[in-house]
Formats: C-alpha cells, sequence, structure tokens
C-alpha cells in the first residue's frame, strides 16, 4: 500500500506540480547540461544514446545514468512531464508549451527561418526552456510520448536546460522574436496569450520588423543564477561568435560547432578579441576522443580562464547562418567554464595550422 501510495504521490506531482529541469534521479534542478557523445561507425545504436551530465551539484561532467532514449534520463525525464501534461486535457489553459526546430520531425527542412532548436514549457509559476542541437526531435505531443531519433545516434549533440521563474518568459518570449524560430507545435492561450504576447507571435511565425536586429538579455533562473541569452535575427547578416560575442563577452573564443556544414568561416583574428574553431575534444571520464566532425553540438568557451564564459546554443560558424536566426545562452561561472575547456584538445588557428593545448 505504501509503495502504491508513493507511485500515485509522485504521478501527482508529475502532472499537477510545477514545471522545472529535472536530473537522472529524478529531482527538479535549477539548469542541467548534456553532452550527447559521438557514436563509432561500427558500435551498437546504444553507443549513440549515452551521454554527460553536469548540474550544479555535480561540480563538473559525470556520466549519464541513463540513455537519451530512456524517460529516465535528465532529458527524457524534463520533456516527458510536456507529454504527461497533454494527457491531462483538463489543463490546456493551465499550461503552455513551444516545440521549434529548423529540421523538425516528419516536416522539411527549413531554411528560411532560424537556425534554431528548443523547448519551452511553463505553468503559470515557473517553467523550463531546453536550448539544443538535435534534429527531428523532441516528438509533437500528438505522437503521445518522449522519443529519440534515430537519426540522432551518430553524432554529438548538446542540451542546456534552466528552470525559470514565470516573469522571465516574457523577455524569452522577445528573443525568440529576433531567432525567427521554425515552431512545429505550440499551445499559448488564454493567460498565457494575454501575459506573453511575444512569445504567442513567435510561436504563429512572426518576428522583429525593425532595427536592431540583435538583442542581448539578462535572464535569471529560479535559482537565482544569472544566464545571458543572445539573439540575432537575419538581418544582422554577421557570424554570432566573430561578429558580436567575443565582443559582447570580452574574450577569445574557443567555438565547437557542425564542421560538415556548408561554408564554414575560417576561425577569425581580425577583430579585438579572436574566436577559433575547434577540431578536436576529449572527455577524461570515462576516456573518449573524437573530432569535430563527428559533433553535432554548438558551444563556445572563453580561451583564458580569467574569462569564466561558457555558451551552448544551436548555430554554427558559417555563410549561411550569417543571415539566419538564431543565438546562445551563457553563464560566467568557473565550474562550468572549466568543464567546457577541458575538452579541446586541438582547434584551427587563423593561418589554418591546426594547433594542441
Amino acid at each position: 500500500m505504501l509503495l502504491i501510495l508513493a507511485l500515485s504521490l509522485a504521478l501527482t506531482y508529475n502532472v499537477h506540480g510545477s514545471i522545472s529541469c529535472y536530473d537522472d534521479s529524478g529531482k527538479a534542478v535549477d539548469w542541467f547540461i548534456v553532452y550527447k557523445l559521438p557514436k563509432s561507425h561500427h558500435s551498437s545504436p546504444v553507443e549513440g544514446m549515452r551521454y554527460m551530465y553536469q548540474d550544479g551539484r555535480t561540480l563538473g561532467w559525470v556520466k549519464g545514468r541513463s540513455l537519451m532514449n530512456s524517460t529516465e534520463g535528465a532529458v527524457g525525464r524534463t520533456l516527458n512531464q510536456l507529454y504527461l501534461e497533454a494527457a491531462n486535457r483538463q489543463r490546456e489553459e493551465e499550461m503552455a508549451y513551444v516545440l521549434y526546430n529548423d529540421e523538425p520531425p516528419k516536416e522539411n527542412f527549413s531554411g528560411s527561418k532560424g537556425h534554431t532548436k528548443g523547448v519551452i514549457l511553463l505553468d503559470r509559476t515557473q517553467g523550463f526552456w531546453l536550448v539544443h542541437s538535435t534534429p527531428r526531435f523532441p516528438p509533437r505531443l500528438d505522437e503521445k510520448e518522449y522519443a529519440w531519433p534515430h537519426t540522432a545516434l551518430t553524432y554529438g549533440q548538446s542540451f542546456l536546460c534552466v528552470t525559470y521563474p514565470y516573469s522571465q518568459f516574457k523577455a524569452i518570449g522577445n528573443q525568440l522574436l529576433f531567432m525567427d524560430p521554425h515552431v512545429y507545435d505550440y499551445q499559448v492561450q488564454g493567460a498565457f496569450a494575454r501575459d506573453l504576447p511575444a512569445l504567442l507571435n513567435a510561436s504563429e511565425g512572426k518576428h522583429v520588423q525593425e532595427e536592431p536586429w540583435n538583442s542581448q538579455v539578462t535572464l535569471t533562473s529560479k535559482g537565482g543564477k544569472e544566464f545571458v541569452s543572445f539573439a540575432k535575427f537575419s538581418f544582422f547578416d554577421d557570424d554570432l561568435y566573430s561578429g558580436w560575442l567575443a565582443q559582447a563577452l570580452a574574450t577569445d573564443l574557443y567555438v565547437e560547432f557542425w564542421l560538415k556544414s556548408p561554408g564554414v568561416l575560417a576561425s577569425n583574428c581580425s577583430g579585438q578579441y579572436r574566436v577559433y574553431n575547434v577540431e578536436q575534444l576529449a572527455f577524461q571520464d570515462p576516456a573518449t576522443s573524437f573530432f569535430s566532425t563527428s559533433d553535432h553540438s554548438k558551444w563556445c568557451v572563453g580561451i583564458e580562464s580569467d574569462s569564466g564564459w561558457a555558451c551552448v546554443g544551436d548555430m554554427n560558424r558559417n555563410h549561411a547562418e550569417e543571415h539566419r536566426g538564431g543565438g546562445t545562452i551563457c553563464c560566467h561561472d568557473v565550474t562550468i567554464w572549466k568543464s567546457f575547456h577541458s575538452l579541446v584538445q586541438n582547434y584551427t588557428d587563423c593561418d589554418t595550422t591546426g594547433y594542441g593545448l
């Protein structure tokens, strides 16, 4: 009887409690970062769903306890709230959500909208904004359950989830107007539509109509941690990293992105702050090394330790994306900085020669 009662309470919390990011053990967390590891060509599909995890409690990277296709993992637990809520149709006006992806599931590739991927889910108290790099993910709500796409087994992927109080979603909605996302599933109605008009407008395909074409805003998580969102519209007409981010953060940057995209921009040393393309990465535990050509994640980190900046987003460095919307979310945190900086094994200098660290 006690077990049945405990399971009942857990289900009640998941369906009726405040929405949050969750860790691998099912605990609500203020934020987490997940790094899905690449799969080698001859390994099993399971190897393509392993990941590294960190939040404010782990003090750096730890092995993920589950797999990316499981609702026992951090990403699965967090997004499963969406499908559990959807099953409870009585709460239609008690939650809002937005699913966006330039390569949405079961739809054609969207080259005209922003190169941006993410999930927003909130109730009238709080919610989360999950920024990620995975094409065709997650499923629409009419699929009725969380799933990991088979197309996302081979390459590395990145995820940043932050739990925000309700008040922050007005600014988040405004950032989406700059990013111009391809929204493939959403529900923003009733009080949410009245309180968060920018979130509704972005969900309906609207975007900014006048300068400035970029926006920087500081968001404060439920736990009081500051994250800085950088969002640009297509008319910004420059690389996110060398054209804005390095100068805004006042630091040289290592940038990890999809090197197999066409028209990749070379490392840039023309400005006060330099931007270098990462070429090879490695985790210490488990001992895993891979090239950026096997990695679809998008993140950057300040080169010097006194910068303390690390960012996770959804944009590459290539010619086409100079003219598309998108963005990244940054945090000034020594532990997060160290966890990303330690991954960089070599990079391309501005004379195109590879340099090791």
